[in-house]
């Protein structure tokens, strides 16, 4: 029998990592404030918009992996926040912070020994473990880089 370690590894790192691109972490660093909620004239989203979706989508992911009584969200309504600016002072580090939790708990799903990655999860649709795990980072790469582009176009991307 062969180990699942060297994959349950690399599932782990691939969810923050930045060995092509640029990790959330970077892709919202030091955004000023008065530039969070706003949409560039030619493009659809604000990085608090991108910022907040990564989080509820992310968050959907985890509850849907864990939670047996999971229930699921309607598309798009609840997937996206319902203002391009943050409600709040706290929101945008609010969320950040939530990103971070969820990304350790969907790293110690990937390394908990329990978890067969290729199981299908029980209450789900034929959805693996390893399906959700790669969706995260596949919908979170693909957003980063939307951030980076809105931030390019407001300036605010350190040259």
């Amino acid at each position: 029998m062969t180990s699942d370690l060297p994959i349950r590894t690399l599932l782990a790192r691939i969810l923050d990592w930045e060995d092509a691109h640029v990790s959330l972490d970077k892709a919202v660093a030091d955004i000023p404030v008065e530039l969070r909620g706003t949409r560039p004239a030619t493009a659809p989203y604000s990085c608090w918009e991108l910022l907040e979706h990564i989080r509820i989508a992310q968050h959907d992911i985890l509850d849907f992996c864990v939670n047996p009584d999971y229930e699921e969200m309607a598309w798009p309504a609840d997937y996206w926040p319902s203002s391009s600016e943050p409600p709040s002072a706290n929101a945008w580090t609010e969320s950040i912070e939530h990103c971070k939790r969820d990304r350790r708990a969907l790293q110690a799903l990937v390394n908990d020994p329990a978890i067969e990655l290729d199981a299908r999860i029980p209450h789900g649709s034929g959805q693996t473990y390893l399906r959700e795990l790669l969706l995260v980072a596949d919908h979170n790469t693909y957003h980063v880089g939307q951030i980076v582009l809105v931030r390019k176009m407001l300036g605010a991307w350190p040259s």
